[in-house]
């Protein structure tokens, strides 16, 4: 029996830290693009309508590509599909850079932009996903995908206060990092080598409309794949309890802008620190148990984050959140990538990105609207027993899920 492999394993392989340097420059851009484009639009429209509808924006295209994108994926090499993304992206930002800095730059050129780059992000996520398998070692997927987990949490941090601070030097500099970013992010995709080769699929012209939807039959046939999937649609659905964020800093816990930023950094640093023990020490037995305990975890905490009147109890409650989240991620991913044949991972992995950003989407949505309508502790509240109860009961319609060992 081979010994497990460590973190100097999976650094050995050297496309890896292209990788994680490639998407963490994705990320960042991606944050960095979030704050300067909120408040420019802000800015220009004083609208939180407006606010609301950049969401929208980002999501359509990821709703309406979503098959075409994971085919995409599995029919042309994953790394150039990448690199085009990152390339369409960078020329976007630039093209915002621009206007911004001659101060010309529009609300429909916001929302053009923004839908330019949810299209490409529609595409670059599936072929992102079905990229890494490929280049980690035989059995260390779980560590690389924390990995990767943990670049995304880090730019979720530190992305932000950049382009904040960016913004504050001239609104043009952040569009202009973001172009730097993915430039330099297209040459480093660039530099991977795949240490399995692409298994690169043919189809005729008959068959490529058939083939768009194998990915969704996939899923389908396969319980503890779509258990996982809809698992986080619904967990992350009742527990988005991270929009209703502002209203806890100003209202109830009363600690201002200051503690917002501090309240909304605290999942990604719970996050941060899971990802961190998560590299060293992979899930080897009951995996699929731990991911059901993990989102019941999620959302006693939620629970607790929305009874808490103390700060430290709050942030607590947001960074065991985080690191809760984490487990679930890095279970999911391995599990959904590690039981899809190559081939069939971009479409796969398509339909899975459909439905985090749904349940992102609608999540903030839900939250919200119930609580507008019953209040914001209510709604939290309700939303933390929600997400146990759809834990318990996908245990339920899900044994073969409930059942997963290994993973690796």
């Amino acid at each position: 029996m081979s010994p497990p492999a460590t973190i100097a394993t999976l650094f050995r392989q050297k496309s890896l830290p292209y990788f994680l340097l490639s998407r963490s420059l994705s990320r960042f851009s991606i944050q960095i693009g979030t704050v300067a484009i909120g408040w420019q639009l802000y800015d220009l429209t004083g609208s939180a309508l407006a606010l609301g509808m950049v969401g929208l924006v980002q999501f359509l295209p990821t709703a309406l590509l979503v098959f075409v994108a994971g085919h995409a994926a599995d029919r042309y090499e994953r790394k150039r599909v990448v690199q085009l993304c990152q390339l369409i992206e960078a020329l976007t930002a630039a093209l915002l850079a621009w206007n911004a800095c001659l101060g010309e730059l529009t609300v429909t050129q916001i929302f053009v932009a923004t839908f330019v780059l949810g299209t490409a992000g529609a595409f670059e996520s599936p072929a992102t996903a079905a990229l890494l398998p490929l280049i980690a070692p035989p059995g260390t997927l779980q560590r690389a995908t924390a990995l990767s987990s943990g670049s995304v949490q880090l730019a979720a941090i530190a992305g932000p206060a950049l382009g904040g601070f960016a913004y504050l030097l001239s609104p043009g500099l952040p569009y202009g990092i973001m172009v730097v970013f993915w430039l330099v992010g297209m040459l480093v995709t660039g530099a991977i080598a795949p240490a399995r080769p692409e298994p690169v699929a043919e189809a005729n012209e008959a068959e490529a409309s058939d083939d768009l939807f194998a990915g969704v039959r996939f899923i389908r046939g396969n319980p503890a794949i779509l258990g996982t999937i809809s698992l986080d649609l619904f967990a992350v659905l009742f527990g988005g309890v991270v929009a209703l964020l502002p209203i806890y800093a100003r209202d109830i816990l009363e600690t201002g802008p200051l503690g917002l930023g501090i309240l909304r950094a605290s999942p990604a640093i719970g996050a941060l620190a899971m990802t961190a023990w998560l590299a060293r020490h992979s899930i080897d037995h009951r995996a699929g148990l731990r991911m059901f305990q993990a989102v019941i975890a999620f959302g006693v905490a939620t629970v607790v984050f929305a009874l808490s009147r103390w700060m430290w109890l709050s942030v607590m409650a947001l960074a065991i959140l985080g690191a809760a989240d984490t487990i679930s991620v890095v279970i999911r991913f391995s599990l959904v990538q590690l039981r899809t044949p190559d081939e069939m991972r971009g479409r796969v992995g398509a339909v899975n990105f459909l439905f985090i950003n749904a349940s992102n989407q609608l999540g903030q949505f839900e939250s919200g609207l119930t609580a507008a309508l019953l209040g914001t502790v209510t709604s939290a509240v309700l939303g933390g027993v929600a997400t146990i109860a759809v834990a318990l009961l996908w245990m339920k319609l899900f044994p073969t899920l409930r059942e997963v060992d290994r993973l690796e």
